[in-house]
């Protein structure tokens, strides 16, 4: 079995209205190919949905959206799980310095 990672994005609602909330969660799958992994993925981020009550009394679902991202991963000591490369932003002229 190979183990992938899958980005799995996840849609808030609230009283059943979307809302501008999404949440990423990256899960650990084993299966024996991407076409088994993808459907592995698919299962546990249904599984993973939920619904729960706020302390609003406002109904919150948690609904799977898409699978984003699915990427073998090396499971050994040192194996890369994950990068991401940011660009830094330059402020042109401070708005104050000391």
């Amino acid at each position: 079995m190979q183990s992938y990672t899958a980005q799995i994005i996840y849609r808030i609602e609230c009283d059943g209205h979307p809302t501008d909330q999404y949440e990423e969660q990256w899960r650990l799958v084993y299966a024996d190919n991407e076409e088994h992994a993808l459907s592995e993925a698919r299962e546990t981020g249904i599984t993973a949905e939920t619904t729960f009550i706020d302390r609003h009394g406002r109904t919150i679902d948690w609904r799977m959206l898409a699978i984003k991202d699915l990427q073998p991963v090396d499971l050994q000591h040192g194996g890369l799980l994950f990068s991401m490369v940011r660009e830094a932003e330059l402020i042109p002229a401070p708005v104050w310095s000391a």
